[in-house]
C-alpha cells in the first residue's frame, strides 16, 4: 500500500507543474503526552476545483513510512492512515479551503519523532515541504535540566565567594588608610609638640 502511495506521488509530481508549499515551522520540540499542531501553507486559486485537491502527509523515519493524513479529491480518507495515528489527528477543514493544512497531533510519543513530509497536488501544480519533530520522554527533561541547575548553583557560589573576597579586600584597604591617617596625625602632633618645646627653650634663652 505504501509503495502505491509513493508511486502515485512520484507520477503526480512528474506530470504537474510546480506549486509552492511552505511549512510554518521547520523544527518542533515536544515532550511525551503533549499535543502539537503542524501546519503547511500553499497557494490556492479561485477558479480551481476543491474536488481535485489531494494531500499526502507522512512520517518518515529510518525504519518506516507512516501515513499521517490523506485527502483524495477533496475528501479526507482514513483508510490509508497508519493505526498509530488513529483518533490522534484532527484537521481544520475551513483552513484547508484557505490553503492551510493544519494538523493537531495529540498524545505524543517518542515514536512520533521524525520527518513529516506533506505533499500537495492540485489541478494547477504539485509541491511539498517538510518539518522535523523531536519528542523526548518525560524523564529526559528532568535529567537534562538537573546538571544545568547544578551549574547555576556553582556559578552563584563562586560569585558569592568573589564578592566576599572583594569586600574583605576593601575592608583591609580602608583600615590600612585609617591607620596611616592616624599615624600621620600622631606624627604631626609629635612634630608640633617638639616645635613648641624648641620655641619655649629659645624664649628662655
Amino acid at each position: 500500500m505504501i509503495c502505491r502511495i509513493l508511486l502515485l506521488i512520484i507520477l503526480t509530481s512528474c506530470v504537474c507543474g510546480s506549486l509552492v508549499v511552505n511549512v510554518s515551522q521547520t523544527f518542533y520540540q515536544a515532550e511525551e503526552n503533549d499535543n502539537i499542531t503542524l501546519e503547511w501553507n500553499f497557494i490556492t486559486k479561485t477558479n480551481s476545483s476543491h474536488n481535485l485537491l489531494s494531500i499526502y502527509c507522512n512520517l518518515v523515519t529510518n525504519q518506516e513510512l507512516s501515513v499521517l493524513y490523506h485527502v483524495q479529491n477533496g475528501v479526507e480518507v482514513s483508510e490509508f492512515q497508519d493505526k498509530r495515528f488513529a483518533g490522534r489527528v484532527q484537521s481544520d477543514r475551513d483552513a484547508l479551503r484557505e490553503g492551510r493544512i493544519t494538523l493537531r497531533l495529540s498524545r505524543l510519543g517518542t515514536r512520533d519523532s521524525g520527518l513529516y513530509v506533506c505533499n500537495v497536488n492540485t489541478d494547477y501544480g504539485y509541491g511539498s515541504d517538510s518539518c522535523q519533530l523531536n519528542v523526548t520522554a518525560a524523564g529526559d527533561w528532568v535529567e537534562r535540566e538537573t546538571p544545568h541547575t547544578g551549574h547555576v548553583g556553582i556559578i552563584v557560589g563562586i560569585a558569592l565567594m568573589g564578592s566576599m573576597v572583594v569586600a574583605l579586600f576593601c575592608f583591609l584597604f580602608i583600615r590600612s588608610l585609617t591607620n596611616k591617617q592616624d599615624f600621620n596625625s600622631e606624627s604631626s602632633n609629635e612634630v608640633e609638640k617638639t616645635a613648641n618645646g624648641l620655641d619655649g627653650s629659645l624664649e628662655i634663652l
